[in-house]
């Protein structure tokens, strides 16, 4: 049976073991997805996290499921049971392995623990970022924008009830800033870069508008509020699996300019920031950056969603490695450098 007070590491602390080690752990199950091998055995797919990071693992066809209840387990099939896995804290047993010369972990024992013993929320990911600060980072940005821009930009996320939603959300399911408080650090992050660049460029008589850059980085992921959910971990919605954010925060944001009627050439440059700040068709944007402001936002929009990514990737390296393995998403290694 799991010992649930026994030395259960944290999922950082169970991707450093050797090949050949067993672990315990608990954490909230993020993805479970079931497949078939050549034979048609079940096998599922199993995404475990807590707040120090993602565990990727297989549980096959002789892996044990159980539900603990009153100090008891309890077998379940996965299969046929009503118990919702994903989103639940879970604990599971497994074995460091080994697949075409790649680390795999599997995972022998599932148990499905109290809910209210071992609540999600103690376990999900968050910002490192005090809440607070980043609140006060968030404000500070808003009064730095010129009226009546301001106004539209404090009543959507204060006076409309966005805000509530907004400084919780996480700004993906993973690559980067996947965790509560993510979009909000962000969005915080890309317009305090933005407003730094356009100075510069202002100075080098290059004419940005300011008050665009600021308001247009902080609503550029404006759409993934329809495209996340949280449970505790995030999670796509349907929305956003067939619609995608840069086209639901085009909408949201057009709706809230039109209900508080944001002036036409406002809407326009944030609108533009919004569809373009992806940078690349290839990469979801519909059209590319065609303004100083949208390409300034875009620039600071993948920067800062690198140097995320850079810290994820490096923070889960052994101690022994200085380079990861070939990322093919940003189609590169990257490398601890001097840190």
């Amino acid at each position: 049976m799991l010992r649930i007070m026994k030395k259960n590491l944290t999922i950082k602390e169970v991707k450093m073991l050797p090949r050949d080690s067993n672990f315990s752990t608990i954490g909230i199950t993020a993805k479970l997805v079931r497949r078939k091998d050549k034979n048609g055995n079940s096998f599922w797919d199993m995404t475990l996290s807590d707040s120090s990071g993602e565990l990727d693992g297989k549980v096959w066809q002789n892996s044990s499921w159980w539900i603990l209840q009153n100090s008891e387990r309890l077998p379940v099939n996965p299969e046929t049971t009503n118990l919702k896995f994903e989103g639940a804290t879970v604990g599971v047993q497994g074995r460091v392995g080994e697949f075409r010369d790649q680390v795999q972990f599997n995972f022998s024992e599932i148990y499905y623990l109290d809910q209210e013993k071992y609540p999600p929320q103690v376990y999900a990911k968050h910002s490192l970022n005090p809440l607070e600060n980043l609140e006060a980072g968030f404000k500070n940005m808003i009064n730095l924008i010129e009226e009546p821009l301001r106004t539209f930009v404090n009543t959507i996320f204060f006076k409309r009830g966005l805000w509530d939603d907004y400084k919780y959300w996480p700004a993906a399911v993973s690559l980067h800033h996947a965790y509560t408080g993510g979009l909000l650090e962000h969005s915080l992050s890309v317009a305090i870069t933005a407003y730094e660049i356009a100075k510069h460029y202002n100075e080098f008589q290059i004419p940005v508008d300011l008050n665009i850059v600021i308001a247009g980085a902080l609503l550029h992921d404006i759409g993934k509020l329809d495209t996340y959910s949280l449970a505790p971990v995030p999670l796509v919605t349907i929305e956003g699996n067939v619609i995608d954010h840069i086209v639901l925060g085009h909408h949201r944001f057009m709706t809230l300019a039109e209900s508080e009627g944001l002036d036409k050439k406002s809407t326009l440059g944030i609108a533009h920031i919004i569809v373009s700040h992806h940078g690349r068709r290839e990469y979801g944007s519909p059209v590319l950056p065609a303004t100083p402001e949208a390409m300034i936002v875009s620039a600071a929009d993948d920067l800062d969603f690198k140097l995320n990514y850079w810290l994820a990737q490096i923070d889960a390296l052994s101690p022994q490695s200085d380079i990861t393995d070939y990322l093919p998403f940003i189609e590169r290694r990257l490398w601890r450098g001097n840190v």
